[in-house]
């Protein structure tokens, strides 16, 4: 029987594409996986290279998949895209994301810990606030402006309406 060197897994909200290969790059497997199922099946392969699309959820099924032994390995999308044969679909994505990570010169993003996520969502969290809040005080201040009502620009103009 021929050995799984490489899967390329195409990430979803509830259904996953993962697509096998030997070292030839010869396709063993194209199968879909329910979120439930994912790291069932992973559990049951032998240790290989778990390739991934670096996007939203990929960081949090590194960490999953690498704790289960395999060797994860996440692609910048724009790096997959020219390894796309045919339509866009999950299974062409998932084939192409392992073609992908099969070159040799490939770069791959690092997988962030759980620690290095939430320390950069506080940082979007608050970047988000404060941007909202400007964005408020110039609203208001542009209301204030069509009743003769004028004020220096920033938090402290705001504080002088």
């Amino acid at each position: 029987m021929e050995e799984v060197s490489i899967i390329g897994l195409d990430l979803a909200k509830r259904i996953f594409q993962a697509h096998g290969a030997d070292r030839s790059g010869k396709c063993l497997f194209s199968r879909k996986l329910s979120r439930a199922q994912l790291l069932g099946f992973f559990s049951s392969q032998k240790p290989c290279i778990v390739a991934m699309e670096a996007c939203s959820s990929a960081h949090y099924w590194g960490r999953e998949i690498a704790a289960l032994g395999h060797e994860v390995r996440l692609i910048p999308a724009h790096y997959v895209k020219p390894y796309v044969k045919r339509g866009k679909n999950d299974a062409a994505d998932a084939e192409a994301i392992c073609e992908a990570a099969s070159r040799p010169t490939m770069r791959f993003v690092e997988i962030r810990s759980a620690e290095q996520h939430s320390q950069a969502m506080v940082f979007r969290s608050r970047d988000l606030l404060v941007r909202q809040r400007t964005q408020a005080i110039n609203a208001v201040r542009g209301h204030c402006a069509e009743f003769g009502l004028s004020a220096p620009t920033g938090h402290k103009g705001y504080e002088a309406l």
